[in-house]
């Protein structure tokens, strides 16, 4: 089936990163996948959460911070000054166990990564590109202390990225755009490693159920745009 923008049903969007796109955080990418455009900056800081302190788990941490700027999308979104919404919180939630699975969190010692992710243009696939781009910013923030020798190369557990896949009257769709993300009868989000190996799975039927013969397309669909995402973020470091 024809997709608005042209591409295959199994075509990810031209995506490109930006390394250093802020001269101040330790990491810094612009990360653009299509018409979306997510800002990724990592903050290094020498401590741990409290929790982690008080019960002597050793290692380091690493969270996420998410936020759309007010005009990152067709009307103006309400900046969350009064609290965050569920949705917020769940993205947040849902890239800082992601990106703590491309960390071996004991190597990284007493040190706190902060994953900041501010969304400057949406067009769907806001949380799977604040991965891919989160990922890459914190790889650029951590391996100046690997060649200081402060950090140990182990400290890389393996790349991690992510994407959206979707089922339209039959049809899988790849790395879905806005459009297509509120007509889809399924929606999934998937987070994956370089070795192929699965990290999240989110999905719902938005408008119809699924069979297990439909995920495994689905599934096997995300796993080919990943490795994609994947070979984009090497090429960028």
């Amino acid at each position: 089936m024809p997709r608005n923008d042209g591409r295959s049903y199994d075509q990810i969007h031209p995506v490109t990163l930006t390394p250093d796109y802020v001269i101040y955080p330790e990491g810094s990418v612009l990360i653009t996948a299509g018409n979306t455009k997510v800002l990724c900056n990592v903050t290094i800081k020498d401590e741990v959460p409290s929790w982690k302190e008080r019960n002597n788990i050793p290692g380091g941490w690493v969270t996420a911070e998410y936020a759309m700027l007010p005009r990152s999308t067709h009307t103006r979104t309400r900046r969350e000054t009064a609290g965050l919404g569920g949705r917020t919180q769940e993205i947040r939630r849902l890239i800082g166990r992601s990106l703590r699975a491309a960390i071996n969190l004991e190597k990284l010692g007493p040190r706190t990564c902060i994953v900041d992710c501010d969304v400057i243009q949406a067009d769907g696939g806001t949380r799977t590109a604040a991965i891919t781009g989160g990922y890459v910013a914190l790889r650029l923030a951590l391996q100046p202390l690997v060649e200081r020798g402060d950090l140990s190369p182990d400290v890389f557990a393996s790349p991690v990225a992510a994407i959206s896949v979707g089922m339209l009257n039959g049809q899988p769709l790849l790395d879905l755009c806005y459009e297509e993300d509120s007509a889809v009868d399924v929606d999934i989000n998937v987070v994956m490693n370089g070795a192929g190996e699965f990290i999240e799975i989110q999905g719902t039927a938005e408008g119809a159920t699924f069979s297990r013969g439909e995920l495994d397309t689905m599934l096997n669909l995300a796993a080919k745009g990943i490795q994609e995402l994947i070979q984009i973020q090497h090429s960028s470091l």
